[in-house]
């Protein structure tokens, strides 16, 4: 990319040849815009303005169809118009694609091509046809997605198109669970293996990506990356100081994955009774880590006595209290009469902090009947409408 004043630019392809002139006028690069020496960014400045020249085009359809929405003849004109424009576009690449097979413009336009997906024949008589045609589509469209990439050129992680797609893929196209992430996320590792510099640009991609999501239940991927290339020797990019804060930090996660059974916690009691995790018999079970003045706690917590008081037949909380101070912690029980099951542990003998990575208060997991790990790191309001959910979708 050569920036010019006014925030102005071209760009140019820079392959194996890198001896070559480029000239033009400031006032009017675009038009004047010329290469010697170089076939390769000829060739690409005359896709770029004829590219250019074809979505104007197409946008000036779209501007019509925008102003002739009430009228369905002039409707249905322009939009013919359109797919005829979008046709004389793709024919316009592959034309290009033709041309320059060995080079990098063959290898960058080849990406813009979108996926085709074939016609999908409803079987007879299905109940959802439309339902059915939409799952055919999305599927086939995720499976060939990559389909134009070519991800073993290692080209294409100096420009952004790489990037782009996956950044695409990975937001808007893979559904955001856990278990379908990790499956794209290995055919995808497998198709660039054969190439170390794009195997590493993917996977720090994909691992800078969850690293940093919201989502609930993407520590595992995160946690899956790390066993698969990032703490073995495939990852010879990082360093050895990396290796170890990951090791750490996943190794905190991993007993408290979703889907995982929670690890059993045996601990006092504010009656003076050891009570345990696992012997709780209720279809839920909160765990909830906590602290009488953590600011967010004192929210918090009223909040969930509120709901306990409703959903006590079917919920029971186990409530860690992670402060040492004995006699504030019971004032706060007694003085807010807390009925569910109160935890002390000040020692951490029964290592609650690790094996639940407690790192802030108020923290929340839900348990379902067996112990199994359903939901983490959830707050107190989002309790009652994910158990509703829950129930509804796995009952």
């Amino acid at each position: 990319m050569i920036v010019l004043p006014g925030r102005t630019y071209f760009e140019m392809l820079i392959s194996n040849d890198q001896h070559f002139s480029v000239s033009c006028s400031y006032s009017d690069y675009i038009n004047t815009l010329r290469f010697e020496g170089s076939d390769e960014n000829t060739a690409f400045l005359a896709y770029q303005r004829k590219w250019r020249e074809l979505n104007d085009e197409m946008g000036t359809l779209a501007g019509r169809a925008e102003a002739n929405r009430s009228n369905r003849d002039s409707l249905t004109v322009i939009n013919n118009a359109r797919m005829a424009q979008e046709r004389v576009m793709k024919e316009y690449l592959s034309n290009v694609i033709a041309a320059n097979q060995s080079n990098m413009l063959g290898t960058f336009v080849r990406t813009i091509l979108p996926v085709e997906i074939p016609p999908f024949e409803v079987p007879e008589g299905a109940r959802n046809p439309d339902s059915l045609r939409w799952i055919f589509n999305y599927t086939y469209n995720k499976n060939h997605f990559f389909d134009n990439i070519d991800l073993n050129s290692e080209r294409l992680i100096r420009t952004p198109i790489l990037h782009a797609k996956l950044k695409t893929f990975f937001e808007n196209i893979v559904i955001q669970v856990p278990d379908s992430v990790i499956k794209e996320i290995d055919i995808l590792i497998a198709k660039c293996q054969n190439n170390n510099r794009v195997f590493q640009f993917v996977t720090a991609f994909i691992f800078n990506h969850y690293r940093t999501s919201d989502i609930m239940g993407h520590d595992a991927i995160i946690v899956k990356l790390a066993d698969d290339v990032y703490l073995t020797d495939k990852a010879d990019w990082v360093t050895q100081e990396f290796k170890n804060d990951l090791r750490r930090q996943v190794e905190l996660i991993r007993p408290n994955l979703i889907g995982n059974i929670a690890p059993d916690l045996v601990m006092n009691s504010h009656r003076n009774v050891f009570v345990s995790l696992h012997d709780i018999e209720k279809e839920f079970t909160i765990l909830y880590f906590w602290e009488p003045d953590c600011g967010h706690c004192k929210e918090a917590t009223p909040k969930l006595k509120a709901y306990y008081e409703k959903a006590k037949n079917e919920v029971e909380i186990f409530a860690v209290c992670t402060i040492s101070d004995r006699e504030k912690w019971l004032k706060y029980i007694q003085d807010n009469q807390i009925t569910w099951i109160n935890g002390w542990d000040p020692q951490r003998l029964s290592r609650f902090d690790s094996l639940y990575n407690v790192q802030s208060t108020p923290l929340v997991y839900i348990l379902d009947r067996d112990k199994k790990i359903i939901a983490k790191k959830i707050s107190v309001g989002n309790i009652d409408p994910f158990i509703e959910s829950y129930k509804r979708h796995n009952r």
